[in-house]
This record gives C-alpha cells, structure tokens and sequence, in this order.
C-alpha cells in the first residue's frame, strides 16, 4: 500500500515561537523516522505529509493514499485530536487509529469518564470547574486530585495536583483555569497502584496486550505518588515501569478487564492506551483512555511494553496498519468537491 503519514514535528512548533508545555504531546523526528522505517520493512510505500495544515494542501490539489497513518496531534481546541480524521473522512481516505469523534471524545476526560461509567467501568468520584469559584462548595470531601480536563502527556499534574485541604481546592482550580484555558477536572484521590494497560484490536476483537506498573523512583526531582509531566518527560530517570502479569495477580487481570471494556465502549481502533489506577481498596479505577498513544520506539509507554513482552516494534506498526487496513473499501470514492 502507498501510506501517508501525518503527524506534528515538536521542533517545528519550537521554531515558530510555541513553548515546552504547548508542544509537549508533539512527536521527535526519529518517532517518523522509526514509524516509516518501519512500514517500508513491511513492504509499504511510504509519504510523509505532515501536519493538519500540510494534508489540507495536498488534498485540495486531489492527492490521495491508500492508507493514512496518522499521529497528528493537533494545535487547539478539544477537537485538536480530532482535526486530521474529520479531514480524512470527509475525503473517504482510511487512517488508523479511532475516528474524528472519538478522538474528540476521549481527549475530554469528563466526558470520557461519564460515558465509560455508563459502560459499567468503575472510575473515582469527580467533577469539573468551569470557575473556580465553584470548588469553594465540592460534592465530596478531601484529599482531591486536579488537573486541567482536555490534556495529555501530563501537562498540568504536579506535586500541587494532589489537594488535602479545603481551603486550597479553589486556589489550584483558579492557577489551572489561568494557565490552561479550560475547565479543570476534580477527582477523588486515588493512592494506590497505577497502571497503563496497553490494548490493541478494534471491537469485540479488542484485547489487552499487556500492562506497566508505573512506579516513581525515589531520586532527586522525582514527584512521588503521581505520574506528571515531570515524571513523564524525565521518564527514563525517574520512573520505572515494571511488567506486571494477569496470572497470579487478580487486580493486574481486573485492570486489564476494564481496561479493554472501556476501550470497548469508547468504540476505540487499532491500538492504544488505556491508564487505571487502584483505590484504597484496590480496586483498579480508570483514569483515561488514549487512542492515540505515543509511537516513539524508546520513550513511549507502548513500545516500552512491547519491548519488555519481547514483541518487535515493527510487528506493533504491521497489527496497527492491518487492523486500520479492514477500512478500507474498493468501491470509488464519490468526492464531490473539487
């Protein structure tokens, strides 16, 4: 197949005068470069594309792919995720991963949260702040975990997410709304073991491949008890993420359960992520779910699972394309207009 690719270049942003924090969820050149390497093992035909901006072009000159393999993340907005797969599908081109309203969807962690509650996967107590006059009168008691509800890759969790005492809720809301320009979620404090259960397949195909316990080291500018930016971006220094198995671990095989039902109700494709973690009871909560979970082949959480499963990562990139690949459709496509 001839693939194109699209994604967001982290340098590029940098250049053009963003920050670390706005383009933290942007990708490195060498993710591209083993995502291409990759699909050309496979025996693919490979074009790089680019960004939103840069597929629009291309696709108003009428260029098209057989396949997109699209990690474009996006610059603004809840549907930041969702800019390439709306353009995508209005040219009836295949991509992989999950569709233009999921990606939407999940990127809003309380929407996310209501609908996989729904769906019968336990999740903590919460609620969202649009002002943050409203944590002054919460649902439900201290200690509360805050963060902004449209975010990835950490951006917004630190040691001051985690909030005891009543008199601060308002404060940390009110620093959040200022900094990230949206709502903030509030949830009740999770404190025991997290995990990110890798998931890949699309509907009742859908399976779990594995699960990392994500446990922070005690070093010098680790931020212990939560998994933030910090932590994230100085990953390889300040967390280990330990290979946990289902058999003879009941709260690994739960999390995975879950984890693949959430997936399920949230009609998420391919490949992905989905993050738990366990109450005081140890009960695995969910978190969030992320359809469009980093590629890099040494820094991303899931080809660091496969890699600790001892499954290659151009076998992760051939199961994402075949499974995006049943998309496709052999009929013309009827593009009206040019």
């Amino acid at each position: 197949m001839r693939i194109g690719i699209t994604y967001d270049l982290r340098g590029d942003y940098l250049a053009a005068g963003f920050g670390d924090i706005e383009t933290a969820e942007f990708d490195r050149p060498d993710t591209i470069d083993s995502i291409e390497k990759a699909l050309r093992a496979l025996g693919h035909e490979t074009d790089r594309i680019g960004n939103g901006w840069r597929l629009a072009e291309r696709l108003v000159t009428g260029e098209s792919w057989d396949l997109v393999f699209n990690i474009a993340e996006g610059l603004e907005g809840y549907g930041r995720e969702a800019q390439v797969p709306a353009l995508l599908e209005l040219y009836q081109i295949p991509f992989t991963f999950s569709d233009a309203m999921i990606m939407s969807l999940s990127l809003h962690k309380g929407l996310t949260k209501r609908v996989t509650r729904d769906a019968g996967v336990p999740t903590a107590d919460f609620f969202e702040v649009l002002d943050a006059r409203q944590a002054s009168h919460p649902p439900f008691g201290p200690p509360w975990f805050v963060k902004p509800v449209a975010e990835g890759t950490g951006k917004g969790v630190s040691a001051a997410s985690v909030v005891r005492d009543a008199s601060a809720l308002e404060a940390a809301c009110a620093r959040l709304i200022d900094r990230f320009h949206q709502p903030v979620l509030v949830e009740r404090l999770l404190e025991g073991r997290e995990f990110t259960v890798g998931v890949w397949g699309t509907g009742d195909e859908a399976e779990a491949m594995g699960t990392l316990e994500v446990v922070t080291l005690d070093v010098e500018g680790a931020e212990k008890g939560i998994h933030s930016y910090t932590n994230k971006e100085n990953c390889e220094k300040l967390v280990e993420y330990v290979l946990v198995r289902p058999d003879g671990d009941p709260v690994v095989a739960e999390a995975e359960r879950r984890a693949v039902m959430a997936w399920r109700a949230l009609m998420c494709r391919d490949a992905g992520r989905v993050d738990m973690r366990c109450d005081a009871s140890g009960e695995p909560m969910l978190l969030e779910i992320n359809p469009l979970a980093g590629l890099h082949p040494s820094h991303s959480d899931l080809p660091i699972l496969l890699d600790k499963l001892g499954i290659p990562y151009v076998e992760l990139i051939d199961r994402i394309v075949r499974s995006a690949a049943r998309r496709r459709t052999d009929g013309p496509r009827r593009i009206v207009w040019r």
